[in-house]
């Protein structure tokens, strides 16, 4: 009985763990995202046109 209730500790602390690496890796994806999509886009013209001119 006592071998139980350490299994059952024991597998609840693994879900408790993975849990939390899961909203871990969830928050570090979504910071991402967000810098991503904060950063300023560059110019392509300016790059388009310095290659037209050398072809």
């Amino acid at each position: 009985m006592f071998e139980y209730e350490i299994a059952t500790a024991r597998r609840a602390d693994l879900i408790r763990e993975a849990d939390e690496f899961r909203r871990v890796q969830e928050a570090k994806k979504a910071r991402r995202v967000s810098s991503r999509s904060q950063e300023p886009e560059g110019s392509v013209r300016g790059q388009r046109s310095r290659f037209t001119r050398a072809a």
